[in-house]
């Protein structure tokens, strides 16, 4: 069996990359730009660094900003017909994982409408037509969207997340600038920096990993471990590295896929809008310690890429702890909880497993699981 990475045709990446954004699209010949970009973005002038752009150059755009943190359902019809009615005929994504989820999903419909049923595109859809062309730009250094084949959407009506991988969905252009991250408040860049981590973490202990993937996870573990404490003071060298990790775990787990404890944080956040991050990173390490005994030699990697000294001549068991471990101190120097204590409700539980256990990550965890095993995992951290 061959294996398959898909990838942005361009990246940009390092200071003042977004001037490389009106070149992209007048070179390509498009006229008018339909930004996707949430509220607190336009409200405090993030998203104003790259429409000031389009401004001083006179392109035209409209603006879409009807996006929740935890994007729904509603959220892309909502931006489907404003796409339509704006007579753009090109996607800027400015944001986070959300905006860039809800942007993807709106380019795949616009241009697969037998699609039209946002709930039809969980899993693998069979979409035939690329998504409107989309230049990606991360203001958040966590999901990696930007770079990705996946996006998540929230039921309310069910109140669950589901997942959508598609190649179709991969924006052509990514533009990585730290300094659309510069104004990211602390709990936010600890939050999707951990993000980042577990992708990493998941998918180089995924089983669909390989040589090329494995490359990308290590190197981006190393680079987080180094930078996420600076990137939470806001130094120019810890946003520069997060924003360069972030994108290389994404080059990886986007073409291999992820395990349990997404599939784990998908229910928190449908259940309590909790965010993304901080359910990846409250659940790690605990899901780190159960797969332990399905991932080989692997966490001895993981503890030397995060700085632990003396790996080599440890048993696999201490390296399997001394990873473990690693984790869980990065968690506490950048101040993410311990426990899910403050968000999960014991008669959730069982809720919760289930919609883990049926979630598009579950399938790739190194170690098979159950529904009950993931209630265990959940209560553990009561």
């Amino acid at each position: 069996m061959a294996n398959r990475i898909v990838l942005n045709t361009i990246s940009y990446h390092g200071k003042g990359a977004v001037e490389n954004i009106l070149p992209e699209l007048e070179g390509r010949g498009f006229k008018k730009a339909f930004v996707c970009s949430d509220p607190d973005l336009i409200k405090f002038g993030v998203t104003a660094k790259v429409t000031d752009l389009l401004d001083k150059a006179g392109y035209p755009y409209a603006i879409f900003s009807e996006i929740k943190a935890n994007p729904t359902i509603e959220n892309v019809l909502a931006g489907v017909e404003a796409y339509k009615a704006s007579g753009a005929d090109c996607i800027i994504a400015i944001g986070g994982g959300s905006a860039m989820d809800t942007a993807k999903a709106v380019g795949i419909i616009i241009e697969n409408p037998e699609f039209s049923d946002v709930r039809s595109l969980e899993g693998v859809a069979p979409t035939k037509n690329h998504a409107v062309f989309t230049i990606a730009v991360p203001t958040t250094a966590g999901t990696a969207a930007e770079v990705t084949i996946n996006y998540v959407i929230t039921d309310v009506e069910k109140k669950r997340k589901f997942v959508c991988v598609d190649v179709h969905d991969i924006p052509e252009v990514a533009v990585v600038d730290p300094d659309m991250m510069s104004t990211m408040p602390k709990g936010l860049t600890a939050s999707t920096g951990m993000d980042a981590l577990t992708h990493a973490i998941e998918g180089y202990i995924t089983k669909g990993a390989w040589e090329m993937t494995d490359m990308f996870h290590l190197k981006a573990i190393e680079l987080i471990a180094k930078h996420l404490p600076g990137a939470c003071e806001n130094t120019a060298e810890g946003r520069e590295g997060m924003a360069l990790a972030q994108y290389i775990a994404g080059q990886g787990f986007s073409n291999v896929g992820l395990g349990i404890v997404h599939s784990m944080a998908h229910g928190l956040g449908a259940l309590y809008d909790t965010p993304h991050g901080v359910a990846n990173a409250i659940l790690l390490p605990s899901i780190m310690e159960y797969n332990a005994p399905c991932t080989g030699d692997k966490y001895r990697d993981i503890a030397k890429a995060m700085g632990v000294e003396g790996t080599d001549a440890m048993s696999i068991e201490d390296a399997r702890k001394a990873a473990v471990n690693a984790v869980a101190e990065l968690n506490k120097k950048v101040g993410i909880p311990a426990d899910l204590k403050e968000i999960l409700k014991d008669e959730d539980v069982q809720f919760l497993a289930e919609s883990a256990f049926a979630d598009a990550c579950r399938p790739g965890n190194p170690r098979d699981t159950s529904v009950e095993e993931i209630a265990a995992l959940y209560r553990a951290l009561l």
